[in-house]
């Protein structure tokens, strides 16, 4: 996909893009087993390859998880007030800078001296792409191939900075990062919930990259099959009711930052004769389900089903990706233009949150978290506050003269997520290996709630207010 943006940039291209292209890759070595040396080779193979294709690159390490803050799980608005037609004021802009020096510009270069191909005169609009990699488009490598996802920002760099200015490259992990990160998986009992804890991380990471450097797209290459075998092992995992997000063109969870799609038209067959055709360089990394038996995960065995089925009938493929474009974005009560709700802590969707006498699942599941009473300590043992200090409060959330009783942390953060990350989590014993944002922005969630439970009987709703100025 980065050769098909690299090749509309370019002047030949009947329609050239009008921005920036940026590209973002992930090292996952650490979650995969691999040694300190495989990752320094894959890292320079990428680097050479990166390199050849002139659009600015940054390196991040999955280990930066757990240096990330927490406001990385928070929604954002996409467009600030004030920015309103932001993005045509900057084109008539650029339009009106190309027009002026064109002549001058004529006369000084001949034909050819400029590479046709260098990014270095597009307008830096707020409209901005994510550029994926492209080794992960090959047919020969599983679903595993999205370890390579080099996602694309574009939208801090100025248009005098040359496109090789903006590479930045993270500092080696520290062992102990690594350590924690390596453990984390560990103690992971299934693979299953393995894939998607690395998918959920990686989402993490890649946003708060394009949050960091002001990028407001982020194009994936997920395909046509990727997205047909995705969409049915949602299904098998309990996120229904978040296809029309996970599989669309678009998805707007987070707000400030739309990830978008645009390869998900093209099968996997299509992208490897394109890759074999015009040689285009990948690089191969070894995946979390590497050499894994096909019954080992949901995500193996879904896709050896949708491959095999696509292979006697070569329209199953495109009839599950035609199913996922009639799914609609809307939340239950269809009120599509309101204020965010609550959102899962982990994929940042928008909670369906069912009563507890609801018949469904989720409702089954919040009935029982709301049964579960924090443990009593005994009368002789010390008391501790319920709360570390210095955690959304200076000394804690106990304000009384009794402290009360300290909430379960397992029951704060599950009671915070949809019904296909509670699944997931059956299978993580323990919360203490999870990244520090993670849990931080639980407790500050949970302590809010509180708070705003305690002040709810003295606030003024918006409906009684009307009726008081009726009246």
């Amino acid at each position: 996909m980065i050769w098909q943006v690299l090749e509309g940039l370019s002047r030949d291209s009947a329609k050239r893009l009008r921005f920036v292209p940026g590209v973002v890759y992930v090292d996952e070595g650490a979650a995969c087993g691999q040694s300190l040396e495989d990752r320094a080779k894959t890292l320079a193979e990428m680097k050479l390859i990166l390199q050849t294709v002139g659009f600015p690159w940054h390196i991040v390490a999955l280990e930066e998880v757990f240096g990330l803050p927490p406001s990385v799980l928070r929604y954002l608005d996409q467009e600030p007030s004030g920015t309103k037609g932001a993005y045509k004021a900057a084109v008539d802009s650029f339009l009106q800078q190309q027009h002026a020096p064109a002549q001058g510009e004529e006369q000084l270069s001949q034909p050819g001296s400029q590479d046709p191909q260098s990014p270095a005169g597009l307008p830096t609009a707020a409209q901005t792409e994510a550029q994926p990699p492209t080794a992960a488009q090959t047919e020969a490598q599983p679903p595993t191939a999205a370890q390579t996802k080099a996602q694309p920002p574009t939208a801090a760099q100025t248009e005098a900075q040359p496109p090789t200015a903006a590479q930045t490259e993270a500092q080696p992990p520290t062992a102990a990062h690594t350590e924690a990160l390596s453990r984390l998986f560990d103690s992971v009992k299934t693979l299953t919930a393995k894939e998607e804890l690395l998918q959920t991380l990686r989402t993490h990471l890649i946003l708060h990259v394009a949050r960091t450097h002001g990028y407001s797209k982020v194009m994936t290459g997920d395909s046509c099959t990727r997205l047909a075998i995705k969409l049915m092992t949602s299904l098998a995992l309990g996120r229904g009711a978040f296809l029309a997000w996970d599989t669309g063109f678009s998805d707007e969870r987070h707000g400030d930052v739309v990830v978008v799609r645009p390869m998900r038209d093209h099968t996997l067959k299509e992208v490897a004769f394109y890759n074999r055709l015009f040689a285009v360089p990948s690089v191969f990394t070894p995946a979390i389900d590497t050499k894994a038996p096909e019954k080992s995960s949901i995500h193996r065995l879904m896709e050896a089903f949708m491959l095999r089925l696509q292979a006697q009938f070569p329209s199953t493929v495109s009839t599950v990706y035609r199913t996922s474009e009639k799914l609609v974005k809307a939340p239950r009560d269809g009120n599509a233009g309101g204020p965010p709700g609550p959102r899962c802590l982990l994929c940042m969707c928008a909670l369906d949150i069912d009563t507890a006498d609801s018949a469904t699942a989720f409702g089954a599941q919040t009935s029982h978290l709301s049964q579960m009473q924090p443990p009593t300590p005994p009368a002789e043992a010390p008391t501790t506050p319920c709360c570390s200090a210095g955690v959304g409060r200076a000394q804690g959330c106990c304000r009384g003269a009794e402290p009360c009783g300290r909430e379960d942390p397992r029951a704060t953060v599950i009671e915070q997520l949809c019904y296909g990350c509670r699944v997931n989590m059956k299978d993580l014993p323990s919360l203490d290996p999870l990244p520090p944002y993670i849990l931080t922005e639980a407790q500050l969630r949970s302590q809010r709630a509180s708070v705003l439970q305690e002040i709810q009987e003295y606030l003024i709703d918006s409906d009684d207010e009307a009726q008081t100025g009726e009246s």
